[in-house]
Parts: structure tokens; sequence; C-alpha cells
């Protein structure tokens, strides 16, 4: 069987930034599934992108699927041979099913019954013949958004310039939209030309010579070998953002980074300031010293050449300072306006039409933001911090550099709140009352800033739960998820003894009073209940904690965060051990048979019989009380280890005791001990749901 290697580009006008990476991911698995689904061997799948163009190069490609051979079971003897011992119906349809005659039949056992068998030959297709699918491939590739262009039916995310789909040297004809497979590729919009793959293996270095650098790791990393060039030349320092240079490269097909200056008066502006201007409008690199202070310097990646950079470096100084003398006069206007003026503008602007103003959200903050700190047991000052931080947290909003800059929300009301004279600690909450913004980000730096932002996110979450926004599939237009996750992950990087259900009743309880739940308030805390509980499950496997194990620890109760993650830690340990297996079966012993009681569990000692209920019944009273202590100070290793030496005495119970007795006041007594020992073993964790291969 020979092989080919197997080309097929895309050619679109430039594509947005953001869908270009994802896009090539889809084209390179969409094709090795297709290949896999095809049963046609290759050696590798390699994709391609640039702003014009996805390209998935295919090698060694066979040029035929192989042929299978097989056995199909047909129905049972007795069914496939009438009382003459004739081929019946059945049989005979059988046959005509795989294509071969009855003479071809045969018999074999199977699990001590006969079945009728054929042998099956499907014959493998020419590579060629089904290449001609890879269309529906191109059609079924999704983007953030899609749009019908000229007169298109398609919708696609850019219009498609060209085609090409070429195995070895034979083109694979289709079309799409008029346009049809060909050999002609397009080089750079300005320094290239069109030119002709005459074969897929040289599909890299003839765009190569057109200026186009196919490869995305390539590109980027010469980009970063040209801004560390440009580093070590001017005694820069020039931090490379992970997500710009994402964005740079795919702006790109051939990149020189080159770069220009900017006023120095401009360096009054506040760092971030100035570093959101150049970053997420201009895409440009910022530049510092050692000592990372920003410099009048910035950092940009030109598509093309090294040729007339200076007249580059100029156009693009000159549209910097455009921004820059905006951003200044933003910044000294906004100074103009008080804190407290700007929190009476949040009145004007809607938060939801069901929810009220923003200002009426900062309301409902500030009270959960009070109540919060008295369930805490703030000090008085921070109880004055957090509420002041509350009230004015969001005055930003009506700031002009935040209207402008929308990243800034947060830190500008920080640096707003220095200069108008508030506490250090209040303004930095202010800004940090947003964190963690994203998944890997910090917890607010400060208790104060904690609170605020745990109050300012279940607000969100229950109002919208409130009146039926709740996340579906992938849908979660207002980021609940990040922001549950935000909470549960402050509660346990500051260890905090509020439990999401209490933290879920006090906001409830809020939006009732105000008249805010469109559902029952019951259902609404249950679904809330549900959706945390899924945060605290993830939280939980993104730390490589069994799956068996956290079923166990949340299976009778999850709120308490820190207590849960702990007893998670400890079982963790725990399973690795000898000895755990023993353990575990036997509370599970006491836990499985505790689910037949059905009355009370008020223990009489006067009905024991032997010994071993006696033990049994001082063991648990003990275990009790170590259990309760050891939970109370948040010991969970002692905890287990009081459970842990019950086993003991357990099995001797079992083996001597007979729970389930024709006595029925006695068999109730005893399964009222089953179930008070089971309660103590459940407030560790469900022991049964831990799985031992």
């Amino acid at each position: 069987m020979s092989a080919h290697d197997f080309l097929l580009e895309i050619g679109l006008e430039e594509l947005p930034a953001r869908f270009i990476t994802d896009a090539m991911n889809q084209l390179e698995q969409k094709m090795s599934s297709w290949l896999n689904e095809q049963k046609l061997e290759y050696q590798s799948v390699c994709a391609f992108s640039t702003p014009r163009r996805l390209a998935v190069l295919v090698t060694g490609l066979a040029d035929r699927q192989p042929d299978i051979t097989g056995e199909a079971k047909g129905p049972a003897k007795k069914i496939a041979l009438d009382n003459e011992g004739n081929w019946s119906k059945a049989a005979q349809g059988f046959a005509r099913g795989q294509g071969v005659s009855v003479d071809d039949l045969f018999f074999k056992e199977l699990k001590g019954v006969e079945y009728v068998y054929a042998n099956t030959f499907t014959a493998g297709k020419e590579t060629v013949e089904l290449l001609e699918a890879v269309k529906e491939l191109i059609l079924s590739l999704h983007f953030p958004k899609n749009m019908r262009w000229n007169s298109y039916q398609l919708r696609y995310a850019r219009p498609i310039q060209w085609l090409i789909a070429l195995y070895g040297e034979k083109v694979i004809p289709f079309s799409i939209e008029g346009i049809a497979t060909g050999t002609i590729s397009k080089g750079h919009r300005f320094l290239g030309e069109e030119v002709s793959i005459v074969a897929p293996a040289n599909y890299v270095t003839t765009l190569s010579e057109q200026n186009v650098v196919v490869e995305p790791q390539r590109r980027k990393e010469m980009i970063i070998s040209q801004i560390q060039e440009l580093s070590h030349e001017q005694d820069w320092l020039i931090p490379i953002d992970e997500d710009l240079l994402e964005e740079v490269n795919n702006l790109v097909e051939y990149p020189t980074a080159l770069f220009g200056k900017f006023d120095d008066e401009f360096l009054e502006i506040p760092k971030d300031v100035l570093i959101t201007s150049m970053r997420e409008h201009q895409r440009y690199f910022p530049v510092e010293n050692s000592e990372g202070e920003l410099l009048p310097y910035f950092v940009t990646v030109r598509n093309g050449n090294a040729e007339h950079l200076n007249n580059v470096a100029r156009g693009n100084e000159k549209v910097l300072r455009a921004r820059l003398s905006d951003a200044a006069f933003f910044y000294e206007e906004d100074q103009k306006l008080k804190i407290d003026d700007a929190v009476v503008k949040l009145e004007n602007i809607v938060y939801h039409e069901e929810l009220g103003s923003i200002a009426d959200k900062v309301r409902r903050v500030q009270y959960l933001t009070n109540e919060l700190s008295d369930k805490l047991a703030l000090s008085t000052e921070q109880k004055k911090k957090a509420s002041r931080v509350a009230e004015i947290a969001k005055f930003d909003l009506v700031t002009q550099m935040v209207y402008e800059f929308t990243e800034l929300q947060g830190k500008m009301g920080q640096v707003y709140a220095e200069l108008a004279g508030e506490d250090k600690e209040v303004a930095e909450a202010i800004n940090e009352h947003y964190k963690p913004r994203f998944a890997g980000d910090s917890s607010p730096s400060s208790l104060v800033g904690v609170v605020v932002s745990v109050a300012e996110k279940i607000d969100t979450i229950t109002t919208c739960f409130a009146i039926g926004l709740i996340p579906s599939g992938s849908q979660d237009p207002y980021a609940l998820r990040r922001q549950a996750t935000g909470i549960v992950q402050m509660l346990l990087d500051n260890d905090l003894s509020l439990s999401l259900e209490t933290l879920i009743d006090i906001s409830l309880s809020l939006n009732e009073e105000r008249q805010l739940l469109k559902r029952d308030k019951a259902e609404i805390k249950a679904d809330l209940l549900s959706f945390f509980r899924l945060r605290v499950k993830h939280m939980l496997q993104e730390k490589s904690i069994r799956y068996d194990v956290i079923d166990a620890v949340i299976a009778n109760g999850f709120t308490e965060v820190s207590t849960t993650v702990a007893k998670a830690n400890v079982l963790m340990h725990q399973v690795e051990q000898p000895q755990f297996k023993q353990v575990m079966e036997a509370l599970s012993r006491v836990t499985n048979i505790s689910k037949k009681h059905t009355g009370d569990m008020e223990i009489n000692t006067s009905l024991f019989q032997k010994e071993e209920e006696e033990n049994l019944y001082q063991t648990y009273m003990k275990v009790q009380e170590q259990v309760a202590e050891a939970t109370a100070a948040k010991d969970f290793d002692s905890a287990f280890h009081a459970l842990a030496q019950t086993t003991e005495v357990i099995d001797q119970y079992f083996d001597h005791i007979m729970v389930m007795d024709e006595n029925e006041e006695v068999k109730q007594n005893r399964l009222s001990q089953m179930k008070a020992f089971a309660s103590v073993i459940y407030s560790f964790a469900d022991f049964q749901a831990i799985v031992f291969s």
C-alpha cells in the first residue's frame, strides 16, 4: 500500500486574532478524528494558521483503506434451519444481508448455543474518493461569531477566498460558495504573491519564500527573540504578557518587532492606565527599567519586514500620543469629581431591569458586608473599613477613565480613592474586591477586601438565581460559576468559619425582604446549594483528590469549605495505608445496617444482652466526644484516628451480635445504637463511597 501527503488550506479574509488558535486546533482534531473513523493509516497531522489561512498537513496518508475480513453472527441454529433441515427464511435473509450464498454459511458454538455465521469481506475505498468529505469538515468548524457575507448563503467567520485540497499531486475536487479547490495559495498581502503549491511537503517552505510564516509557534519564537534582542540592545526590561503575545502572533504573517517613544510627561499618568492604553488598544508591549519603573517607550510588532521601520515607528507614536492625551485629560477631569457625588450618580445606571440600579446593588452589598463582618467577628475598625469599601467600591464606574478603559474598573477606584485621602486599606480593597477575577488569580490581600468580595459575589449569584438567570450547559453570561468558585477559594484561602449555606441564607433573606425573589425561596436555595456543591467538587478535583474520596466527604455536607478540604486531605493520606480497608469495612458495616432504623434513636442499655453491646456503647460514647472535640479544633487527623480505633470493637460486635433479632424491642434498640454510631461516622465522611479494586 503506497502513501502520499495531504494538504488542506482554507484561505480567508483576515480572521479576528482571538478566533485563530482555537479554529486551528479544531481543524487538527477534526482531521485526526476523521482519518481514524475512516481507518486510514497516516504518520502525522500538523496544523498551521495565520490571519489569512487555516491549514492542516497529513503526512504518509495511505492511498486506500485496508480490506476488512471478519465473521458475522446470524440467528441460532434452531431458527436458521426448518424442521426438514433446510435453510429457513431467516437464514436466507441473513445471507443476503451479508452478500453471500447460503452455501457459504456455517455454524459455530457460542456459550453452549450454536449460531449460523458468515465470513465477511469489505474492500477498502480509495483515499482520493474519501477525501471529498473534508468539505464537510471545513463547514463544521465553529467560531465565536459567524456572519453571512456578500451574496453567500454560508455563515462563516470570514469569507473564504481560496481552497487547496491536495493529495500528492492530485487536487481533490469540491467547492464552497463557488470557490473551487486548486493548488494556488497567497503569500503575504504586501510582500508576497500568488504561488502554486506543487506538493504538500513543500507547503511551509513555499509560503516562507512569500514572507508567510505558517507555523504559529515559529512566529511566536521570532517575536520573543526580536523583543529580547531589543531589550539587550537598549538595556530595557520588556515584560511579555502571554495573552498579548498570543494575540499579536495571530495578527501577523511575518513579524518584525520595533520600538517607539512617547513624551515623558505622560509618565505622570498611573502606570496601569499607560499599560492598558498600550496593550488593550494598540497591542504594544510596555518598556520598564530594571526597577520595574515604566519608561517612555513601547514595542510593537509589524506585519512585514524590516524596511522603513522609522516611518512605521513614527506612525505608531502619533496614534499612541492621541490615546495618551485623552487618558491624561480623563485623569485630570476625574479628580474633580468627589467620591460621594460619584456614588450618587450610580442611581442612574441600570444594573438589571429586574434588580434595579447599581446603587441598589451597592446598598445590598453594604448590608451583606455588615452582616458578614458580624458573623466573622471583625474588629470595630475592620467593620468600619469594610462598610466604607462596600459603599464606594463602584464609584469609579462613572469616571471618564473607566468609561474609556473598562479594564481599569477597580484599579482606577483605588488610585482616585488614594488621591481623595481615603484610608490605604480601603482604597486597596476597592480594587481587590473584584478578585479573584479569573482562574488562578489570588484572593484579596486583606480580610476587609475578602468580606466585600464575598458579599459582592454572593449578591450577584443569588439575585441572578432569584430571577431565573441560572447557568446551563456552556452558557454563563454573568460568569456565575467563576464568581462562585471565587467565593469557595476565598473561604478556603482565609480559613473562614462561614458556611456556604449561611451565606446563601443571609443573601436570600435580604432579597426576600426587598421583594426580588421571582421563584419559591426554598427552590432557589436548593438550586444554589447544588450549584455550590459542584464548585466545591470541582475545586477538590483540581487538588487531585480521588473521585470516591470527594464523594465520601461531601455526601453529608460540603458547605464548610475548609473543613471539607481538610477531611479530604486526611482521607487521601489514609487510603494509602494498609490498614485503611479494614477500618473502612468496619465503619461501613455500622452505617450500612443503620439505614434499616426507622424509629427514634433512644438507646436503652437495660436491653443489652451481651458484653459486646455494652463495649460498643461505651466506645460510641467515647468516640462521639473525641470526634466532636477534634472537629471543633479542626484536628481532622485525630478525628479519623478516633474512628479508626473502633475497628476491633465493631468487628467483635458483629461477630457475636445479631442486630436483626427476633425480639422486636431488642432489634430496634440495636438499630438505634447503630444509627447513633453511624451519625458520628457520617459527621466525618461516608466511608461506603470509597472504592477499592
